[in-house]
């Protein structure tokens, strides 16, 4: 592995683990077709094509899953970790909002050098809905 890639895995590491929430959004409209070059800009891509279900203010779900150098999903993506709530019904429309952010925003559109750097790594991202803002 060279050192370019292994700073990039250990960025990636640290990146994915801190998890998707609306703390870590950027201004990154769904479907942006500029190319990504870095992990922060990845989540960004996936991040803006999510949006929460309503009530699900504090549910977790945490894929695993690997992307090709064009930016396509290698298999299907697994549930790792969840923390869910008593309302079957709500469980399952917020894991069904995480996955389709992810068909939504797939296939990323990667720069060379990101492409090659994050193709076939095992990506771990944790989607958390935040709490719901009074109007």
């Amino acid at each position: 592995m060279s050192p370019r890639s292994a700073m990039v895995a250990l960025a990636l590491a640290i990146a994915m683990v801190a998890g998707l929430d609306e703390a870590t959004a950027q201004q990154r409209a769904c479907g942006n077709r500029d190319p990504i070059n870095s992990i922060a800009e990845m989540s960004a891509a996936i991040y803006a094509c999510w949006q929460p279900p309503h009530g699900t203010a504090g549910l977790s779900l945490t894929l695993r899953f690997s992307l090709r150098r064009d930016g396509t999903l290698i298999g299907k993506p697994r549930a790792t970790f969840s923390e869910l709530g008593p309302d079957d019904r709500l469980n399952r429309a917020f894991v069904a909002s995480v996955l389709e952010a992810l068909d939504k925003a797939l296939p990323l559109l990667f720069t060379e050098s990101m492409g090659e750097a994050i193709a076939g790594r095992i990506l771990s991202p944790r989607f958390t809905a935040a709490a719901e803002r009074k109007s």
